[in-house]
């Protein structure tokens, strides 16, 4: 799951048996998406799947780096009233569709997929002040005799004022003018129901003559997508909020709260990140129990470590049981969005999992250096986390690094959960022993801080049962807003800061760099290596 897209593809091609035709690779195309779109549209075609070659799967989350395209069109629509089939335990069975034309309501067909049991409640909630006895079609019908249009509609039609509007999917217009194979997509609050009208294409190629004829660019009828990147979740005003995320109701409150002083950014400000970071640093969470470090005041506040949540938590949320000291325990366990949000409502900055994950928890995902400063610059943590690159090259050890966060910088060696936290720690040692030896005036592996005279810890200690770091791409509490950033080994050179990856433009260096964890995440040491 950790290989890039194009590596895995290379190993699927050659383990599957090619004269078995039971299982099929799917054919790949590296061609422009415009250009397999349009393809795809002229071959009458579903759609195409759009995929980076060089993600990696993850599960449980959708990604921009694989997106599904279809080649169907949209429009807008007026529910008009729906019907309900007999013998059905369903809300409704179809919407009833309409648009204006020429000022005048017009039936364009009925649309019974796409909803859920649970948001056809929601629609019939919005529906029951509408119902009418009379029909907003200007054509007169009697519902009670058989006629073409009464048999186009199927079930006898419960009337609704023109006032709600939806958006569907759909194949094709008939020459009657009603859609063909629609789906339900949503409602359209923002839309009136006086302003949707009967959408006609645009020929585009006249329009494209017509750029050629003047040699100067126009507004072409098919606009570029806007900006899929996620925005904010919360908006600037109300102090609470509540939103639904994956079907959770999660309720924000006091978010003008300011939990770092210094730089005046907010509760809110930390929901809004941590929204629009969840597909970036969900990977490193997922699975894992969490040891929670809470500031429900900010930062300049006392905190508090919880890793108990039994009896204190949502029924959806996952836990983990456990005895410590005697005593049994449910750790939270790492998820989903809804997961990572309601941590950070209990005043989580920092996101703080184990290094392994529930289905084996004795067997961590990777061994962890921690570089902590003391009396040192940042340059010389650099030197050291270069050092410690080196020696893994050299063993021919794969290797990444990223910003602590706070003084530091910690160093990752993927292990793929195939050893213990012993052989973990062991292994650790003889890494931070060898540097250590290069760099004695500056370094240190004593445990106390006494014995380490202001000398950088390189601690390897970590690398234990339960112990945890705060995670990659996590806030961190510390002045700044700082955030812990995977790097690329080329960036990590003397001049980087802290300071240079904070709350503020960590989304845009993200959405750059990409995830420079995710190209090693999945590898492990070799028999060779071991």
């Amino acid at each position: 799951m950790g290989l890039p897209l194009r590596e895995r593809q290379l190993i699927l091609k050659a383990v599957l048996p090619a004269t078995d035709d039971r299982i099929r690779i799917s054919s790949v195309f590296e061609v422009k998406g415009t250009e397999m779109f349009t393809a795809a549209a002229e071959m009458g075609l579903e759609g195409i799947m759009a995929k980076h070659a060089d993600s990696i799967y993850t599960s449980d989350l959708r990604s921009k780096e694989w997106l599904k395209i279809k080649v169907n069109k949209r429009q807008e629509v007026i529910i008009a009233g729906f019907t309900k089939n007999a013998g059905t335990s369903k809300t409704f069975s179809a919407l009833l569709l309409a648009v204006y034309q020429k000022r005048k309501l017009k039936y364009v067909g009925k649309v019974g997929t796409g909803f859920s049991d649970k948001k056809q409640k929601e629609m019939m909630e919005l529906f029951k002040p509408l119902i009418t006895n009379k029909s907003p079609f200007d054509e007169a019908i009697d519902v009670d005799k058989p006629s073409r249009f009464r048999q186009r509609m199927g079930a006898r039609p419960t009337w609704l004022k023109p006032e709600l509007v939806c958006e569907i999917t759909y194949a094709e217009i008939t020459d009657e003018g009603v859609f063909r194979h629609p789906s339900f997509e949503g409602m359209r609050e923002d839309k009136q129901a006086k302003d949707v009208v009967r959408e006609t294409e645009a020929d585009t190629k006249a329009v494209v003559k017509e750029v050629n004829r003047k040699q100067k660019p126009v507004i072409l009828a098919v606009k570029p997508p806007k900006d899929k990147s996620r925005k904010t979740l919360l908006n600037p005003t109300d102090e609470t909020q509540t939103r639904k995320i994956n079907g959770h109701e999660l309720k924000f409150t006091n978010l003008s709260k300011v939990y770092w002083p210094g730089d005046g950014y907010t509760k809110r400000d930390m929901f809004n990140y941590y929204y629009q970071v969840a597909e970036y640093i969900l990977p490193y969470l997922k699975d894992r129990p969490q040891s929670l470090n809470r500031f429900p005041n900010g930062i300049n506040k006392p905190g508090f470590y919880q890793k108990d949540v039994k009896g204190k938590s949502p029924g959806w949320v996952k836990k983990f049981p456990t005895t410590s000291d005697g005593v049994d325990k449910e750790f939270l366990v790492g998820d989903n969005e809804d997961t990572l949000l309601w941590m950070a409502s209990l005043g989580c900055i920092e996101m703080n999992p184990w290094f392994s994950r529930v289905q084996s928890p004795d067997h961590p995902d990777y061994c962890v250096l921690d570089l902590d400063p003391d009396k040192n610059t940042f340059d010389q943590v650099i030197q050291v986390a270069l050092a410690i690159k080196e020696l893994l090259d050299v063993m021919n050890v794969p290797g990444f690094c990223k910003t602590s966060g706070s003084t530091g910088m910690h160093v990752y060696i993927p292990l793929a959960a195939k050893y213990t936290y012993n052989q973990s720690q062991m292994f650790g040692r003889l890494i931070v022993d060898h540097v250590q030896q290069q760099y004695p005036a500056f370094t240190s592996t004593e445990r106390m801080i006494k014995n380490r005279k202001g000398k950088m810890y390189l601690d390897f200690l970590q690398n234990r049962p339960g112990a945890t770091l705060a995670c990659p791409y996590s806030l961190r509490p510390k002045p700044g807003a700082t955030v812990s950033m995977p790097l690329h080994w080329d960036e990590v050179r003397p001049g980087l800061k802290m300071s240079d990856f904070t709350i503020k433009n960590a989304i845009a260096r993200i959405r750059e760099a990409g995830d420079p964890l995710s190209l090693y995440s999945g590898k492990a040491l070799t028999s060779k290596q071991r």
